[in-house]
């Protein structure tokens, strides 16, 4: 009989430290996830702030190439004739 006490003993104590751990454990991950929150958060802002930057750099861009910058006079004219064929469209849509 006491063989058998010393068993269930050991299982409850094993048990016990099962389930200390899997508290533990739950915690951890949800400090993890709160901090993969705030990351993906931090991800949207800085992806917003590129895309901010990247049009600011695209104005200057074309505004180099408008102010006779020979290094993007080719784009700026790729840009303006694909206006004007937007602009063509429009007016041949409207007079039908």
């Amino acid at each position: 009989m006491s063989n058998l006490s010393e068993i269930v003993d050991s299982l409850e104590n094993r048990i016990s430290k099962l389930l200390n751990r899997h508290e533990k454990l739950k915690k951890a991950n949800a400090e993890l996830e709160e901090e993969v929150a705030v990351l993906k958060t931090n991800q949207q802002k800085i992806q917003k702030e590129i895309e901010i930057w990247s049009e600011k750099c695209n104005s200057l861009k074309l505004a180099n190439s408008m102010l006779g910058s020979d290094q993007h006079k080719r784009e700026t004219k790729l840009k303006i004739n694909a206006l004007i064929r937007e602009i063509d469209q429009c007016i041949t849509q409207l007079s039908e």
